[in-house]
């Protein structure tokens, strides 16, 4: 299973990556390489001001092509399937300020 490394440097950024609308929670990942929804992919996150990654692993959930609309960045969505380690409640703490923002997303 291939892993990504996703480093947050700020909370806007993970905000801006987080995506709740899926069950379990997810990260959109800026990438060109091409992927295909449902293939099995394994996230070792760090964020903000954290000192060790945080591993989960996942689907792909969402494709954003290379020259979408809405200037939104290339990527893909990854729904977390295993999360251990309970990542997506870390994200929401560290986010929770920001939920009610009028500021763009990756995705929605």
């Amino acid at each position: 299973m291939e892993e990504i490394p996703l480093d947050f440097l700020d909370i806007k950024e993970l905000n801006r990556a987080y995506m709740p609308f899926l069950k379990q929670g997810g990260l959109f990942v800026r990438t060109a390489r091409q992927y295909k929804i449902g293939q099995s992919l394994a996230l070792l996150v760090t964020l903000p001001d954290a000192l060790e990654a945080t591993p989960v692993s996942g689907k792909v959930a969402w494709l954003t092509p290379h020259g979408a609309q809405n200037n939104s960045p290339a990527g893909i969505g990854v729904a977390f399937i295993d999360d251990k380690l309970g990542l997506r409640d870390k994200i929401e703490k560290l986010i929770s300020g920001l939920q009610e923002s009028t500021d763009p997303t990756y995705t929605l």
